[in-house]
């Protein structure tokens, strides 16, 4: 056996293998660089997003309905928090009208078989937003979002209430995240315009 048997050269298509994979991975990452376009940033008009997002003026949530206040209120703070950026309202005229009424249920999941009192729960809230033109006329844009968190139950009362209004902050966050995310993706891919 001579040692050029022992040590034999891999064949060029084997070594080419790893790097034909890499050139095409750069090259499908060149083609689709310019189909994706950052949430926030530029809309397709040109304008950043931030500043659409800005101008929505947030209606007061359910206003003739006196139920389900806790939850439209922590609603309506983080929906003009995430809209603003937290900047203060700098008294421009505002170009939209986000209406939006929100609802909650309260289901037990966990149930204590010998006390018959429930442990643990279950919060749903659901919105229902439309986006209107602030001069009035038909929605722009308008969707349902909903969101679901649990919470403890325990004989202590104080606990139980906190623990639920926990669950409704949580609650309400995640609603106008959803909101806000599905707004501002409409501004970004020009579904809705300032002029519109």
């Amino acid at each position: 056996m001579s040692s050029s048997d022992t040590f034999r050269r891999p064949p060029l298509r084997r070594l080419l293998r790893p790097a034909v994979r890499v050139g095409a991975a750069v090259l499908a990452a060149a083609l689709l660089g310019g189909c994706f376009r950052p949430l926030h940033g530029v809309s397709v008009g040109g304008h950043a997003v931030q500043d659409h997002l800005a101008s929505i003026e947030v209606a007061t949530i359910n206003p003739d309905n006196r139920s389900h206040t806790r939850l439209a209120y922590y609603t309506q703070s983080e929906l003009t928090y995430r809209l603003t950026g937290g900047a203060p309202d700098d008294g421009a005229a505002k170009r939209f009208r986000l209406e939006t009424s929100v609802t909650e249920s309260v289901s037990s999941t966990i149930v204590n078989t010998s006390t018959g009192n429930a442990e643990a729960a279950l919060l749903t809230g659901t919105a229902e937003f439309r986006l209107l033109p602030a001069a009035g006329g038909e929605p722009v844009f308008a969707g349902k979002a909903v969101a679901s968190s649990a919470y403890d139950r325990t004989p202590q009362r104080f606990a139980s209430l906190r623990a639920a209004r926990d669950a409704q902050i949580r609650v309400a966050k995640a609603l106008a995240e959803q909101i806000h995310t599905r707004v501002a993706a409409r501004f970004a891919s020009g579904a809705v315009t300032a002029g519109r």
